[in-house]
């Protein structure tokens, strides 16, 4: 029997590209697709280099997301793309929970810079000036 997503009701594997646009890693099914044929997704310590090997029930993946490398543990295959809240049971986190919280995004003060960086500030410029000669005809 063919569900509604035109998917067998008993399959046991789903394309990869899939899976992870399934479970909102990427935001795209193009993205998904290009990160596994540039070879940068791993399926229980394979590199993949097409997206369309199969993921399993119980697979380990290990992909690059956000700035650092996610390890996932498939839960279930998933038959849409349906809400956040649904895609986060598709899957479980195997990252050391020290590692979790350090991608929380670094907040910042406003208008903060260091030194010698970004544009230069009024004072700067004024400095620069002071060791030019005068300008001269």
């Amino acid at each position: 029997m063919i569900d509604f997503a035109g998917q067998l009701e008993n399959s046991q594997s789903l394309r990869l590209d899939k899976w992870l646009w399934y479970a909102r890693f990427l935001k795209s099914r193009t993205m998904a697709s290009q990160l596994c044929t540039d070879g940068r997704v791993r399926i229980n310590r394979h590199r993949i280099s097409k997206a369309h090997s199969p993921v399993r029930v119980g697979d380990i993946l290990t992909f690059p997301h956000a700035e650092r490398i996610r390890v996932i543990r498939v839960l279930t295959l998933g038959v849409r793309r349906g809400p956040a809240k649904e895609a986060i049971t598709l899957y479980e986190d195997l990252a050391p929970l020290a590692q979790q919280k350090s991608s929380e995004p670094i907040k910042s003060i406003s208008g903060a810079r260091t030194p010698g960086t970004g544009r230069p500030t009024k004072s700067d410029r004024r400095a620069v000036d002071r060791l030019k000669p005068p300008f001269q005809i």
